[in-house]
């Protein structure tokens, strides 16, 4: 199975600028998209083939999150844990024969770290959700996670520290779920790959000359690693900051 993951920042914008080209080229069996920033009814998406599932932010042009997968899922859930009524539109886990499909667009800390706290505690409740999802059946985890989880992961590590998406205490919530059963599929095919980032800030010849983070990521169960072909980074689609991310795997 073919799998991708991009954050659009904007998805009616990104259309504009080629979501579609690149979206029939690709051909995933299924296509996981964060920061839609749309509400219900604001764009009307014709992807033949594929059922579409969405999860909307409460507040207009932020967040929210979408699935567009060709085999219809078992279940669709929104939310987490008994939660299922989640305002900023983060998550959505569709469940399958063979495994679960868990597609988030994690909480920024922000610049002066202001939501920090609300984000370890998010990351401590996701953690719990993918590992009792795990006990049932295989989790294929993905999406803009928000952190660069090391040194290699971004262009200029030391300036970075301690900066938003590259805390201490994020980085360590990675290593945390990593080390409880789950796999980096990038790292896990390309343990020493420089220069592979998938965002990059809008100032001015950022992208150009490659100065940018490793954010977005494909998770999967630990059992799983072995079953991967392919993990990728399309840098060079344009239409967002962020630029999209594939896993191949037999599944």
């Amino acid at each position: 199975m073919k799998f991708v993951s991009w954050n659009v920042n904007g998805l009616r914008a990104c259309v504009k600028k080629g979501f579609l080209d690149y979206f029939n080229e690709v051909d995933a069996d299924i296509f996981c998209i964060q920061e839609s920033k749309l509400q219900e009814g604001q764009i009307d998406l014709n992807l033949e083939g594929y059922h579409q599932f969405w999860n909307y932010a409460l507040k207009k042009g932020y967040s929210g999150t979408a699935v567009f997968t060709k085999k219809k899922p078992i279940s669709v859930k929104y939310g987490v844990g008994e939660n299922e009524s989640e305002n900023e539109g983060r998550i959505i886990t569709l469940e399958f024969e063979d495994f679960y499909l868990v597609n988030v667009y994690t909480p920024n800390s922000q610049r002066d770290l202001a939501r920090l706290s609300y984000r370890l505690e998010w990351e401590e409740e996701l953690r719990t959700y993918l590992q009792e999802l795990d006990q049932l059946k295989p989790v294929v985890y993905c999406g803009d996670l928000n952190v660069a989880h090391n040194e290699i992961d971004l262009k200029n590590a030391k300036s970075n520290h301690g900066n938003s998406g590259f805390t201490t205490e994020e980085r360590g919530k990675m290593t945390t779920l990593l080390n409880s059963g789950f796999v980096d599929s990038f790292r896990y095919v390309y343990p020493d790959a420089e220069g592979a980032y998938t965002w990059w800030s809008y100032m001015m010849k950022v992208r150009e000359r490659n100065i940018g983070w490793r954010i977005d990521y494909f998770i999967v169960s630990e059992r799983l690693k072995n079953s991967i072909h392919a993990a990728e980074i399309h840098s060079e689609v344009m239409g967002s900051d962020h630029c999209p991310v594939v896993l191949e795997m037999d599944i």
